[in-house]
């Protein structure tokens, strides 16, 4: 089981470790970043958060062959901020956010994220979770669903594609990836077909609504820049416009003075910068990464450090 992690290097180097500092992953996934991370830290500690169990279970075994001053917290990164303060940590040096989804989470058809393998509808990053694919494609009205495709896969089909979903699943339950992908297929004209898979942003989408992706990321953004030490660094790999806009737009607003006081001579410290970008613009992956991982080519960190 493989999984090569995107802008390894420039991330990690983006994090500038502390041999002594305290870091956290908020997705562990196959621990790619985690380990190196851990490799830089013989007097520090390092906190993983991820909601897959198979990752929590894969990664113990990899981080344990290279020391054990890690914690693994098998819950989603929303609950980043609490979880540290259950542990007495008030304060970190560095985090990072790889937006992806795991290599491994793709591969295993059985979870239902790709449309390229036949399998259950489910694509739930947390196998306890209720809400899974199968449920939202059954279930969501017309309008629901033509709403997520446009504004979760920026989709321009979203409303022929939800007509034809509705029209199928009024004859029977749509319970297979290769049932969805076909209904998609026969929604989309034969030009975008030829574009790229017809299926993938749709898939995007559903997967991004049964896992709240982006109003979580919203809320663990601001948890994260809050419980950053001075000097610490944020780094955040993003795979589509959507999770970027997002990191964009809160890195500014934090890396800006308030409108409400830019002209006084003296700022109050609330209404002082809290960020300061270390990336003007996103670094994205070398042409040589793209070639060795087709599943980077989307990808996006944006980087900032505590003031």
């Amino acid at each position: 089981m493989k999984h090569v992690s995107v802008l390894l290097n420039e991330s990690i180097n983006g994090l500038n470790i502390k041999k002594n500092g305290i870091y956290v992953d908020c997705t562990l996934g196959f621990a790619g970043h985690s380990k190196e991370i851990l490799k830089r830290i013989d007097r520090g500690y390092l906190f993983a958060f991820d909601q897959d169990t198979l990752a929590v279970k894969m990664s113990t075994k990899t981080l344990n062959e290279i020391g054990n001053n890690f914690k693994i917290i098998n819950t989603n990164f929303v609950n980043l901020k609490k979880s540290l303060n259950e542990l007495n940590i008030t304060g970190v040096d560095g985090i990072l956010f790889d937006l992806g989804v795991s290599s491994p989470q793709l591969d295993i058809a059985e979870r239902g994220f790709s449309y390229k393998q036949d399998a259950p509808l489910d694509m739930r990053m947390n196998q306890n979770n209720e809400l899974d694919a199968q449920y939202v494609v059954n279930n969501y009205t017309l309008e629901e669903l033509t709403n997520i495709f446009y504004k979760y896969g920026e989709e321009e089909y979203a409303k022929s594609i939800a007509k034809n979903i509705v029209k199928y699943r009024n004859e029977k339950e749509i319970t297979t990836t290769f049932e969805l992908v076909d209904i998609i297929k026969n929604s989309v004209p034969e030009k975008r077909k030829r574009k790229s898979h017809p299926a993938k942003k749709v898939f995007q989408a559903i997967r991004i609504e049964v896992n709240k992706e982006l109003e979580v990321l919203e809320k663990a953004l601001k948890d994260a820049i809050e419980i950053l030490n001075p000097e610490g660094r944020i780094c955040v790999i993003t795979f589509h416009s959507l999770e970027d806009r997002i990191v964009k737009n809160i890195f500014k607003e934090y890396s800006t003075v308030d409108k409400k006081v830019k002209g006084l001579p003296i700022i109050p410290d609330e209404f002082k910068p809290k960020l300061k970008l270390i990336t003007r613009k996103a670094i994205e992956p070398t042409k040589e990464e793209i070639e060795n991982n087709n599943r980077s080519r989307s990808a996006k960190l944006r980087i900032a450090q505590k003031i």
